[in-house]
């Protein structure tokens, strides 16, 4: 471990390696998801730790799109902005869960992914972020050289190397350490205003289906009055004519009986105004 030994050049040499993908060379026309792979491992190949390593997989890719990480494709094809969110991804994994990452990145893909407003495009977003990267990342390789420098303070690198590189591992995952915890701070903040927002749609969705309920029940009770009323109009109409054929067929039977009558009384007569015609004879 001795031999082990740090030096400022294989610094430089090593984080001027890793690879970021220039904003210009994500593709605008839509990929299949061996043309997604093969653009990631291309790209990003230096990165890797190993050769045994692997940049993004296909199975890596669909798991990302059933926790929702990832939009699903649309017919198997992958757009620019898709892409742009695969390498938030490719960094973001190597630090944070996959639930931070999906909290993170939510928003971006409900309010920005397929917006057709200019001020919404990931892809412009992403392309300011690349170019103050590019400055902010020599800040960071002079964080890591004054780290380096403190070491060396505490240890010679020539001649305590494992030391040395025990107590640069130690300040610089310190430092790694509070930003980290600094980073899903703002993640949890996120995830409270998520949530906050979360609940108030759905006492919102609420509210509106509980006063739909109650305009559907009132409509079905006047509705029911409606045709209560008509029904009773009905079972009216209907009646009435009834009435009004017994009333005739009454007055029909009386008319019938008192003509019976006058009929039986005229017989009656005759035979007496006959016998009085004789008797005067």
């Amino acid at each position: 471990m001795e031999n082990n030994i740090s030096s400022i050049r294989d610094l430089i040499e090593m984080t001027s390696s890793l690879n970021f993908i220039d904003p210009a060379d994500v593709p605008s026309i839509e990929l299949y998801m061996d043309q997604v792979t093969t653009f990631l491992e291309e790209k990003l190949n230096n990165n890797k730790r190993n050769e045994e390593e692997k940049t993004m997989t296909k199975t890596m890719i669909n798991n990302y799109t059933k926790n929702d990480l990832l939009p699903p494709p649309n017919k198997k094809r992958y757009t620019k902005e898709h892409l742009i969110l695969l390498i938030y991804i490719y960094y973001l994994k190597n630090l944070l869960s996959i639930n931070d990452i999906q909290t993170l990145l939510k928003p971006m893909i409900e309010d920005y992914f397929g917006s057709n407003d200019p001020s919404k495009s990931i892809d412009q977003i992403y392309a300011k972020i690349f170019n103050h990267q590019k400055d902010h990342y020599k800040d960071i390789q002079k964080s890591i050289m004054n780290t380096f420098n403190r070491a060396s303070e505490m240890y010679d690198p020539q001649n305590e190397g494992y030391l040395h590189d025990m107590s640069l591992i130690a300040l610089l995952s310190a430092d790694v350490y509070v930003k980290k915890k600094y980073i899903e701070h703002l993640i949890d903040n996120m995830r409270t205003i998520q949530e906050k927002e979360a609940k108030a749609r759905e006492k919102e969705v609420k509210a509106k289906e509980k006063e739909a309920a109650m305009k559907a029940k009132d409509a079905a009770i006047k509705a029911k009055a409606s045709n209560e009323a008509r029904a009773k109009a009905a079972q009216k109409a209907k009646s009435q004519p009834n009435a009004k054929g017994k009333a005739g067929a009454t007055a029909k039977t009386g008319a019938n009986a008192k003509s019976g009558v006058d009929q039986k009384a005229a017989q009656k007569t005759k035979p007496n105004q006959t016998g009085n015609r004789s008797q005067i004879k």
